[in-house]
């Protein structure tokens, strides 16, 4: 079955027409405890509303407005809807503080900017005397309060109502008929380990292919499909998939407040979730936790049918052959006890596969979900790329890899075995930043992306990311991801960040995974009165350096953790430390952690 590729501002409207009073997306109601389901008609009718009230704004084409908010519906009906006025959406992430909304708002002049709840509606308002270009504040949630000095935001039922009677429709109309594909679509600002945000232009060109080249490689997709929207609608990977789910007329599930999705997935039960590699740590880890805890029978069948498994999906269907008829009925009989009851418990009894992409995945993790019957889609892009460059193909795939390249976007590898990608799906450049766009793309039109990798029968394989290269004071070389991604597998560990650049040798800041530790304090009798206290353990200690050995075997002797650090708090994005994306920005741990960096490396 082909679909359609219609333009972005059209395509609710259109799928409405074909669609009718089937569900288009759910989202959770907190006060009922129920998912509220918005058909293709009334999401289009909300969309036109919307798109009326940007004109009696006074919203133009090609203007810059804001999305402030986490994911709900009201983010797709005013980006819809800007789509259908040739007006340019910029989302913020949720967790943005004000300075960096205060950025943002003044880099893209943004006059409008549309909030979520009462932390975005504090933060923007507190910026409002810093932005000269900011005139109104537009909020999603009804219970908001708005500050007693507020005489110019408006909640979102108000400002549809501007839309109502649809005045403006002739000129919504007029403006979607000159929409073309060359138009920009979104300005999505990475969060950026180092330096300002840079504003990723994406045009609607962009979306048009990822979503061409999709409809290629996602051949087993149906129109039955329900995808849970986890990650932010402000990251390019939700936002080019649910984009692309819409297109196929795929329900999607707004998750609304990320730290619940595991009580939220099993309401949904969903057969399709993107999602980052630390979901499936985490999984990873819970079912290690578990089969720890079991006796001695149970303890051994839940191994032995992680280990049929892996022989059955990995060793043998992955490259094409038919398993052994021993291994074949063990697993049918797993596949009916512990795989179904492994994935009900999670909520993914219905999974048909999972795109995960944002870091490396651990091989063990990969093998693992594979094993029990989780259809694990590695992938990898960037903002910069619209997203998938490659992910896995339906039909097998191999180990290590990020996938098979995608159709039609070209890939080769350039000088220090950079990655470099080329194609309808790539960027334009960075918003207002000419030279860093020219650093960026060269003459002959190839992104250099900073990652490095090599290709082996179509398919892509990372090595290390080209600028987190560390160079010990010995002059060797050291992938900070790469150690971090191996040790970070262990269920003793939540957060890890390597040290090594211009340091006699590697040590490493942990954030150990307090509740799994305080429940081996208990097993083992160790008495403590607080954190810090628990950490200085010798047991503890001596458990983390047995562990981090045996992880980092694999690992030259210069590349392996000589010292650690672990941390009585979490890492934290309001000091800094974390990206909205919650990658680690090593440049701000270097500062706030110098101290006890400084105490690894005396002698």
């Amino acid at each position: 079955m082909s679909y359609p590729l219609h333009h972005l501002s059209v395509v609710v409207h259109r799928q409405a027409e074909k669609y009718g009073e089937r569900t288009a997306i759910k989202y959770r109601d907190y006060k009922t405890s129920s998912w509220i389901p918005v058909s293709w008609n009334s999401f289009s009718d909300t969309v036109r509303k919307a798109s009326s009230a940007l004109v009696e704004l006074g919203v133009n084409e090609v203007e810059n407005i804001g999305i402030f908010s986490q994911n709900k519906p009201e983010c797709l009906y005013v980006d819809f809807a800007a789509h259908a006025n040739r007006v340019v959406t910029i989302p913020l992430y949720a967790t943005s503080s004000s300075a960096q909304a205060q950025y943002i708002v003044n880099d893209a002049q943004i006059r409008f900017l549309f909030v979520g709840e009462q932390f975005q509606y504090d933060a923007a308002f507190s910026i409002m005397g810093l932005c000269q270009s900011l005139q109104q504040i537009i909020i999603f949630d009804k219970d908001v309060q708005r500050h007693e000095r507020d005489t110019t935001s408006i909640y979102f039922d108000e400002f549809l109502k501007m839309g109502e009677d649809l005045k403006h429709n002739a000129v919504v109309e007029e403006r979607t008929s000159r929409a073309s594909n060359d138009d920009l679509a979104n300005i999505l600002y990475t969060s950026g380990t180092t330096g300002e945000p840079k504003g990723v232009m994406l045009h609607h060109f962009n979306y048009h292919e990822i979503n061409r080249i999709h409809d290629i490689r996602l051949t087993t997709l149906g129109e039955d499909e329900v995808s849970m929207s986890f990650l932010p609608l402000t990251h390019v990977f939700e936002r080019a998939w649910s984009y692309y789910c819409l297109h196929r007329g795929i329900i999607v599930c707004l998750n609304l407040r990320p730290a619940e999705i595991a009580s939220t997935i099993k309401e949904v039960r969903p057969t399709l979730m993107c999602s980052v590699p630390r979901f499936w740590e985490k999984v990873y880890a819970g079912v290690n936790e578990k089969i720890a805890s079991e006796s001695g029978f149970k303890r051994k069948l839940m191994l032995d049918a992680i280990r049929v498994g892996k022989i059955h999906n990995v060793d043998y269907l992955r490259v094409g052959k038919r398993p052994p008829l021993g291994i074949r009925l063990k697993y049918m009989f797993y596949e009916k006890t512990v795989y179904a009851l492994l994935k009900k418990t999670i909520g993914l009894e219905n999974g048909k596969f999972f795109p995960v992409a944002g870091a490396a995945v651990p091989d063990e993790i990969c093998e693992f979900c594979h094993a029990v019957g989780i259809n694990m889609k590695v992938g990898y892009g960037l903002t910069e790329s619209c997203a998938t460059v490659s992910c896995f193909p339906d039909d097998g795939f191999e180990l290590g890899s990020v996938g098979k390249i995608m159709p039609d976007v070209q890939v080769k590898i350039g000088e220090n075995n950079e990655i470099l990608l080329r194609g309808k799906t790539i960027t334009t450049g960075y918003y207002k930043k000419a030279e860093e766009t020219a650093k960026a793309i060269d003459a002959e039109g190839w992104f250099h992306t900073g990652d490095a990798g090599y290709i082996k029968d179509d398919y892509l394989y990372l090595t290390e990311r080209i600028k987190d290269l560390f160079k010990t004071s010995n002059g060797k070389y050291i992938s900070p991801q790469a150690l971090e991604t191996k040790l970070g597998i262990d269920r003793y560990i939540d957060q890890i960040a390597i040290i090594a650049d211009q340091r006699k040798f590697v040590s490493a800041l942990i954030i150990p995974a307090y509740e799994v530790l305080e429940a081996y304090a208990k097993e083992k009798g160790i008495a403590y009165e607080n954190m810090e206290q628990l950490l200085a353990n010798e047991k503890i200690q001596e458990l983390y350096r047995t562990r981090i050995d045996t992880l980092q075997q694999q690992f030259a002797h210069y590349e392996q953790v000589k010292r650690f650090t672990l941390l009585p708090e979490p890492f934290s994005m309001q000091r800094g430390e974390l990206t909205n994306t919650l990658k680690i920005k090593r440049s701000v741990l270097n500062v706030n952690y110098k101290q006890q960096i400084d105490a690894m490396y005396q002698e």
